[in-house]
């Protein structure tokens, strides 16, 4: 993760997820892009100038337009099939934290085209957010959290509405695991980011993806190849749903918190 290296002739490689154009070519990993990269390669450039971790650096754009970034070692998290350990959950949320943290202090000179926000300024009380920090944009290695990828939809937004996102998936919230594992997990949560209660956390968490169901809508709607992806996957119908079985199990989870 020390900067981009040079490309070899390695044979590129498919990667899941994103909007099907992903490639790894040699340490690179090479992304589609659209009107809002610059604002987000200015935004990953600045991240690194001031020290922060467990992000992948810009290389600039390849000769077929494609964003050229490091590929990071380590694996993904198959979040259907797995929940991640408290320690790595941890790890996580504490990385967001610093994000955060420092993020806190880029403020562009103007507007930025973002991708879900369009052409947009930042309003008093927001920052450059990552905007999906779901468990599936972690990188794990030997055990631990090491770096969040996929920067594509970062934009204005608020503290609250990034840590409601990583609980989705991270805890998990949008399948049903034992109360009892929910409860302790989101103590964990609320621990490491030391900002807000479990109770304004869980319901950030209906806001947030409640959100997310009308940004997929609307970039569904202007053709959005990525959102298109998610529309072959059954969203945001599929999010409503696991939204609405949320609400109900919250009684209990609720519960389990006293």
């Amino acid at each position: 993760m020390n900067g981009v290296p040079s490309e070899n002739e390695s044979v590129p490689e498919h990667l899941p997820g994103g909007s099907g154009g992903v490639w790894k070519v040699g340490r690179t990993v090479r992304r589609p892009t659209g009107p809002w990269t610059p604002a987000v390669h200015e935004l990953l450039g600045w991240l690194s100038e001031q020290g922060l971790g467990g992000i992948p650096h810009v290389g600039g754009l390849d000769e077929d337009g494609r964003e050229i970034v490091s590929y990071i070692e380590g694996r993904g998290v198959p979040v259907d099939d797995e929940v991640v350990l408290d320690t790595v959950l941890v790890e996580a949320v504490t990385w967001l934290r610093d994000f955060h943290d420092i993020v806190e202090d880029f403020r562009p000179d103007g507007p930025r085209t973002w991708r879900q926000a369009g052409e947009a300024e930042l309003e008093p009380g927001q920052i450059i957010c990552h905007n999906d920090p779901g468990a599936y944009n972690w990188i794990v290695q030997s055990g631990h959290f090491v770096a969040m990828i996929d920067w594509d939809l970062a934009g204005p937004g608020e503290r609250i509405d990034d840590l409601a996102f990583l609980c989705w998936t991270g805890i998990p919230l949008y399948r049903e695991i034992p109360v009892e594992d929910v409860a302790r997990r989101i103590d964990l949560v609320v621990d490491a980011y030391g900002e807000w209660g479990p109770r304004t956390l869980l319901d950030a968490v209906v806001a947030r993806m409640t959100t997310a169901t009308e940004r997929i809508a609307a970039g569904i709607e202007r053709g959005d190849p990525g959102m298109l992806n998610l529309a072959r996957k059954g969203e945001p119908q599929r999010t409503r749903d696991r939204v609405a079985a949320f609400v109900e199990r919250m009684p209990a989870i609720l519960a389990a918190l006293d």
